[in-house]
């Protein structure tokens, strides 16, 4: 009975209806072409829809597009399932080939022919979830559980757009991530809900080298054992913090005397090793100005009077993307100015002591985009950190993502820059490119290098740039 329904099959492709079943699969095929080149090209473009802001995208889109799989791979199944029902018949026919083994033969090449151009099709479609593109890197997927959760893309449980808009939502990790798989992992190495390991240092090192931003851990972060109270903020901009408040142990220095102190070699941190000396070096800093060089007659270092001057109450809040404890923002706060201090700890704790000065750390490498809307700040500060060592199309980027925080009428102060005399003209030149208007622009020799470096310091204004 079953072989005798198999070759009614094989019968019924003769003639007109065999044409019609041709016409109708190629039909098929064109419709899902269509479909896969206009809507769902990439997975890239499908994440896009997905969280378009003006919600072209819906939930229902969503929904066909994995029926649509669904339907495909149902066919495949069928195919290959009418194509082994053919090779058993022809099989179980062998010791008395029928006269239909031809056309069998024939029909059996006919649907391989059409299970390929399908299966190509097939290949082209995203699988939504598992080949987003954070997820997806030269076909290897992270071993560690908890990073593939971390950047699967969840889908409101709702099944509508949420108030932004989305279908879903994206957690985003650095690129870099994908190439330091194996340090990513160790990182992400821990037991849910359990204490966190005491791993900053790995953690920035994958920030530093663009692993940045890092995944959401689901630990608690270490704290230190003996936890101290802060003091109130009448004393702590410009005492030693108490040193139960840190955690020592990845520090050459175990505490801020230590730190302070001018006598102790190596201390682990290169950049600004009196930084936390408050009470020598740090307490002169940006009050009067420095040192006068004598062949230019001019200082490298202008007080905080005089370029809170240039704008009289109209600095309010800003931002300081330098390598220090604060001090600056700690200037700016006698004058009921707003600071924000960006560093990472650089051999030393400087996120931990801006905090305890009761001051604000903003913990950021200079690989990420500011984390502030366009034209909101009114400064930005910079010293020992904008150096010679930067190449300068990074800091073109660096400097176009600073001019479009600042707000117009904005102040840009570089602080103390220097380089080589001989790359001095093309740093220059990087500045000049934002067409501020220049309010202090001086240029020094630095002694200490047998004159090949200089400082270079500059208070700039944000223009406004009306629309053309």
């Amino acid at each position: 009975m079953g072989k005798t329904n198999v070759l009614s099959k094989i019968k019924a492709f003769n003639g007109v209806n065999r044409l019609i079943y041709v016409l109708a699969g190629l039909a098929f095929l064109i419709s899902v072409v269509t479909l896969a080149k206009f809507n769902y090209i990439t997975p890239l473009s499908f994440s896009d829809q997905l969280s378009n802001s003006h919600g072209s995208f819906q939930g229902d889109s969503y929904n066909i597009g994995i029926q649509m799989r669904k339907t495909i791979e149902t066919a495949m199944l069928k195919i290959h399932q009418e194509m082994d029902d053919l090779k058993a018949l022809e099989a179980s026919s062998c010791p008395a080939p029928s006269p239909d083994s031809g056309s069998m033969f024939r029909h059996v090449a006919f649907l391989a022919d059409v299970l390929s151009l399908i299966q190509s099709v097939h290949m082209e479609l995203p699988s939504f979830e598992s080949d987003h593109p954070l997820k997806r890197q030269n076909g290897e997927h992270f071993m560690r559980e908890e990073i593939n959760k971390y950047i699967k893309i969840k889908p409101n449980r709702l099944g509508k757009q949420n108030f932004m808009g989305a279908n879903g939502t994206f957690t985003s990790i650095g690129h870099a991530c994908f190439t330091m798989k194996t340090d990513l992992e160790e990182y992400m190495d821990y037991d849910v809900g359990e204490i966190c390991n005491d791993d900053w240092r790995l953690a920035q090192k994958l920030m530093v080298h663009g692993c940045d931003p890092l995944p959401r851990r689901r630990c608690f972060s270490r704290a230190p054992q003996l936890y101290h109270k802060p003091y109130p903020i009448n004393e702590s901009l410009w005492k030693l913090p108490d040193n139960r408040n840190v955690r020592w142990g990845q520090y050459k220095c175990k505490n801020f005397t230590c730190l302070a102190s001018n006598t102790t070699a190596r201390k682990g941190f290169f950049k600004c090793t009196d930084c936390f000396n408050l009470t020598h070096h740090e307490l002169q800093r940006w009050v009067n100005r420095g040192e006068i060089d004598p062949e230019t007659n001019q200082t490298v270092d202008f007080s905080v009077h005089e370029v809170l001057e240039i704008k009289p109450g109209e600095i309010r809040i800003g931002l300081d993307f330098s390598i220090g404890t604060g001090t600056f923002a700690a200037r700016m706060r006698e004058r009921n100015v707003t600071i924000v201090t960006a560093t990472i700890n650089l051999g030393a704790p400087f996120n931990e002591m801006i905090a305890l000065r009761g001051l604000v750390p903003l913990y950021l490498t200079v690989n990420q985009r500011l984390p502030f809307f366009d034209s909101t700040l009114d400064m930005i500060h910079t010293t020992r950190f904008l150096d010679g060592w930067i190449d300068l199309i990074l800091l073109d980027f660096v400097l176009f993502d600073w001019d479009r925080v600042l707000r117009p009428g904005g102040l840009l102060w570089i602080d103390g820059f220097f380089c080589l005399k001989e790359d001095l003209s093309d740093y220059i030149e990087a500045f000049k490119a934002l067409r501020y208007r220049r309010h202090k622009w001086v240029v020094v020799p630095k002694k200490d290098k047998d004159n090949k470096e200089v400082f270079f310091s500059a208070v700039l204004e944000k223009p406004p740039r009306p629309l053309r």
